[in-house]
């Protein structure tokens, strides 16, 4: 079966073409992304990104439910590399490698003031909190609980700790400065979130390891 196609309106003298539909959804990501990532949540419509995609605006109305949903793909797939969760055996290291790059996310332009913007616009926009769920919060929460299980099961965090709190005194405390912005969101503020917390849920095997370290040291 051919693969379906959408008309794209060209520019004058130009005729009229037909591109393939992936094709033309990842042109209206992109125009969708740098006109979040140039001008905020506030200037993407349907409208405006088609036009800067070349796209039937009828095309995003069967797309997205809602502009805010539109913006959040965007964005996502622009982020989504930065936000990949490694395993390299050590959950010291890994949550602090996480963490620094989930801060320098949050805090560096352009991507920051529009994560702070998606959440906020969420609490009114049911098809961006939807999509925010979907794809995001809840995929993102899954890897850093699926990480902290394999921890337990290496001795790493005491067996008795969720790891779904874990995730909320880590993330949760991230997002917090971001949306009340009267403390500082940096690395250092991540280290001292995990430092602390790690004092508190290290198992048997990382005390152990601790101790060796200090040894050699």
């Amino acid at each position: 079966m051919e693969e379906p196609k959408e008309t794209i309106r060209r520019g004058r003298g130009r005729g009229r073409g037909r591109r393939p539909t992936a094709q033309v959804r990842q042109a209206v990501l992109e125009a969708a992304g740098a006109t979040l990532f140039e001008a905020g949540l506030a200037e993407i419509t349907f409208e405006k990104v088609a036009a800067r995609a070349g796209a039937s605006k009828m095309t995003l109305y069967k797309w997205w439910s809602s502009p805010g949903a539109l913006a959040f793909e965007a964005y996502f797939t622009a982020v989504e590399d930065t936000l990949a969760f490694a395993d390299t055996g050590d959950i010291e290291r890994d949550l602090t490698t996480q963490l620094h790059a989930f801060v320098g996310l949050l805090t560096e332009p352009p991507a920051g003031p529009v994560i702070a913007q998606l959440v906020g616009a969420a609490q009114t926009d049911p098809a961006l909190a939807a999509a925010l769920a979907t794809h995001y919060t809840h995929p993102r929460r899954r890897l850093a609980v699926e990480r902290l299980t394999r921890a337990q099961r290496l001795g790493q965090i005491r067996a008795e700790v969720d790891p779904q709190v874990v995730v909320d005194q880590l993330w949760g405390a991230c997002y917090h400065r971001l949306l009340l912005p009267d403390e500082m969101l940096d690395t250092a503020f991540a280290d001292a979130l995990i430092r602390n917390l790690l004092r508190g849920i290290r198992g048997e095997a990382s005390v152990r390891q601790a101790a060796a370290d200090d040894e050699k040291s």
